[in-house]
């Protein structure tokens, strides 16, 4: 009987811990994109399309943050994100969690965005927003399965519309975390690599990286290297770094003036900001 009993207890766990996944997450068929807005309301799509984009620069000024905010899992995390906030242009955050307080802090401060499920969790969705005063011209998904966890990361590639009648390309990623090797990360980043590509004006790649190796560092700026950008060097600099000291967080540029970068210390998330500000060219 007790050899009944050990026997069924591991297929009881691991139906057990299948339920629960099934009960907490929801993934999505495939990489879709929800626009945030007062003023248009769109279903999920695998690409949002913007007809009469608006210039999303001040003056041709344009500051930019980039933050993993932990699912807003730290009780300060609006009064943090309120304060860095108040200066900047576009916001680019990972690990956001579109929960009523933030949708609430989200339509209070008058932003309009598109966020891209990696997934849902309890039908909340979860995964990388962008945030800015206009919408952008578009705003396409992506995801990628991580091969341990089975919960996709996702990305945001999108086109926003600048004063001096360019257009910005923007790539906002949450990396593949858990792997053996560098397999999926490349696939990942290549597929926006490749998207990029296509753009002739400036942009922006940003985001947490999870650039925890050495390895993972020379995918990256392989990948990125062909595209012309250069990575900002932050004044103070503490974004995350992993146990080896290699920072997980990221934006390289092109076709901007940069002017100032720097990642303060923030308790409000397991992730310190970067904040970036650029000019435009004339």
């Amino acid at each position: 009987m007790k050899k009944k009993v050990l026997i069924g207890l591991p297929i009881i766990i691991g139906a057990a811990t299948l339920l629960a996944y099934h009960t907490i997450f929801t993934l999505p068929e495939q990489a879709q994109v929800s626009t945030l807005s007062a003023q248009v309301n769109t279903p999920e799509l695998a690409c949002y399309n913007n007809a009469k984009p608006v210039a999303i620069d001040n003056d041709g000024k344009l500051n930019v943050l980039v933050w993993n905010i932990y699912k807003q899992n730290r009780s300060d995390w609006q009064t943090a994100l309120t304060h860095l906030a108040k200066d900047k242009q576009l916001l680019l955050l990972q690990e956001a969690s579109l929960t009523p307080a933030l949708r609430t802090w989200i339509d209070n401060g008058k932003w309009s965005g598109n966020i891209v499920d990696a997934f849902k969790a309890f039908d909340t969705s979860a995964g990388v927003l962008n945030l800015a005063h206009q919408l952008p011209k578009q705003a396409c998904a992506y995801t990628e399965m991580e091969p341990w966890l089975r919960l996709p990361k996702s990305a945001i590639y999108a086109t926003y519309a600048l004063s001096n009648q360019q257009i910005l390309a923007v790539v906002n990623i949450h990396a593949i975390n858990f792997t053996y090797g560098t397999e999926e990360y490349y696939r990942q980043l290549d597929q926006l690599a490749t998207a990029l590509a296509k753009h002739n004006g400036p942009m922006i790649v940003a985001g947490d990286f999870n650039s925890w190796s050495r390895e993972r560092l020379q995918v990256m700026k392989s990948l990125l290297d062909k595209l012309g950008v250069k990575e900002a060097v932050y004044t103070p600099d503490h974004r995350k770094q992993f146990i080896n000291g290699l920072p997980l967080d990221h934006l390289f540029y092109r076709g901007l003036v940069l002017e100032k970068a720097k990642a303060p210390i923030s308790d409000a998330s397991d992730h310190n900001p970067m904040e970036v500000s650029f000019r435009l060219l004339k």
